[in-house]
């Protein structure tokens, strides 16, 4: 019998243009992405009213080119403009039209107010589509890696001592030297180092006026008290002589994951997850390695329009004496779940390898707030509810880390990088929307 195969003809043209719908799954995520855009208003978005100039592209058409390819995996300006020629779904979204990656990259960094918007109305879509009603909610936050490299970290004394350098080698009456490597560029070095001072002077005053209130309440607490116990400690407004700052990314900090793992330049990414619908219902970034004090912060971050949690779940790290006064005395009806334990100590201590007997035991609890905490989650009940957490906010950020792919920010400085967050937030919702059924229910609304 004689070999048959099918003929593979790339020379013919097609007789008529193609119609890529038909190319297009039916149940394709792409097709609720541009039904719900489309919903959303032009009034957040920064557009030319000026007329002039060419043409410009469609906002809706360039967020849902975003929400699309971030919710696929596709986050670089250049590998989006690239997808508009080869990704069927992306050209079906963008009418084969081409947007070029400085459009993608200019859109992206100018609407970050209208991403942050989007971000809310698709959760005021969900819930009218009935498939988001907050209850209860978990909360979590991960380390996502800056745009910066670890080796542009500069400490305070290291950039005073450059600066005198720069300043000793300026002088006309000194014999030239030869200058460290690193002072080639003398004039933009110094202009950084300058800058870098500044703002690690400015952080060091942001934080003494933020330890202030603590610091005359032990105080106060001491007089009452007669003058018995140590001499509270005044928070100093000078940065110390090893805090250190990032020159390509000075928002960033230097942040480790765990003991196994080393420093990276890294965001604190928090997010507040629903338990019934695992929809991102409150997001918020942090340059703080460390979850503490980001309980409050990332309550306030659930729109307003949502209505108020039933009960909030989180892990020690979440732990805040104070906090949780304020928070009983804001939110009476909001129940919390907080561990006062840490559950990693067992996994931390099988991989320290320093003799039992240099190994410092967990602090003993013995505020009244945190033993009752720690006694509601030993009840059936509470640990019930408790386990609720890591099959909720803990998947959450694996989908966005392993399917999706996100592990590292594009945009610099805290401010743009939270839009960023926010826009990677609003592709898993979408995401997660589509799973649920959302797009059949636009579509039988609508």
């Amino acid at each position: 019998m004689a070999l048959r195969l099918k003929n593979t003809d790339r020379h013919t043209p097609l007789l008529l243009p193609p119609d890529l719908r038909d190319w297009v799954a039916e149940d394709d995520l792409v097709h609720f992405v541009i039904q719900a855009v489309e919903r959303l208003p032009l009034t957040t978005f920064a557009l030319n009213h000026k007329g002039c100039g060419d043409e410009q592209y469609s906002p809706h058409t360039l967020l849902a080119l975003l929400i699309y390819c971030y919710a696929n995996g596709v986050f670089s300006s250049r590998r989006i403009e690239r997808a508009t020629y080869r990704d069927v779904a992306v050209r079906y979204l963008t009418a084969d039209t081409h947007p070029d990656h400085d459009t993608i990259c200019a859109f992206r960094r100018n609407n970050l107010a209208a991403i942050a918007a989007a971000f809310v109305d698709v959760l005021e879509l969900a819930k009218e589509l009935q498939l988001l009603s907050l209850g209860m909610v978990s909360l979590d936050g991960t380390h996502l890696k800056a745009n910066a490299s670890k080796d542009k970290n500069v400490t305070y004394q290291r950039a005073q001592e450059l600066l005198h350098q720069a300043e000793r080698a300026d002088q006309p009456d000194q014999d030239p030297q030869p200058l460290p490597k690193e002072l080639a560029r003398r004039e933009k070095l110094l202009e950084k180092m300058e800058l870098a001072c500044t703002r690690l002077e400015a952080r060091a005053q942001a934080r003494a006026a933020a330890q202030r209130a603590e610091y005359e309440r032990k105080v106060t607490a001491r007089q009452e008290r007669g003058g018995a116990g140590p001499r509270p400690k005044p928070p100093s407004a000078t940065p110390a002589p090893d805090e250190q700052i990032n020159l390509t990314d000075p928002d960033a900090r230097l942040m480790r994951k765990s003991k196994r793992e080393g420093y990276t330049q890294s965001y604190n990414a928090q997010a507040v997850v629903d338990t019934a619908s695992r929809l991102i219902v409150g997001q918020c970034l942090s340059d703080c390695p460390s979850d503490a004090g980001q309980l409050e912060p990332d309550l306030q971050s659930i729109p307003a329009g949502l209505g108020q949690p039933s009960a909030a779940l989180a892990d020690c790290g979440f732990v805040d004496r104070e906090g949780f006064k304020r928070l009983r005395h804001q939110r009476p009806a909001l129940e919390l779940y907080v561990s006062v334990h840490s559950e990693d100590a067992h996994a931390e201590r099988r991989y320290d390898y320093r003799p039992p007997d240099q190994i410092k035991p967990p602090k003993k609890i013995t505020d009244p707030g945190l033993l009752a905490m720690a006694d509601k989650l030993q009840t059936p009940a509470g640990r019930k509810i408790y386990r609720l957490r890591a099959s909720t906010v803990e998947p959450v950020f694996g989908i966005i880390k392993a399917v999706l792919g996100f592990r590292q920010f594009l945009l610099r400085g805290i401010k743009k990088v939270t839009g960023e967050w926010n826009l990677v937030c609003l592709a898993y919702n979408f995401k997660r929307l589509h799973r649920l059924g959302a797009g059949l229910k636009l579509a039988v609304a609508g």
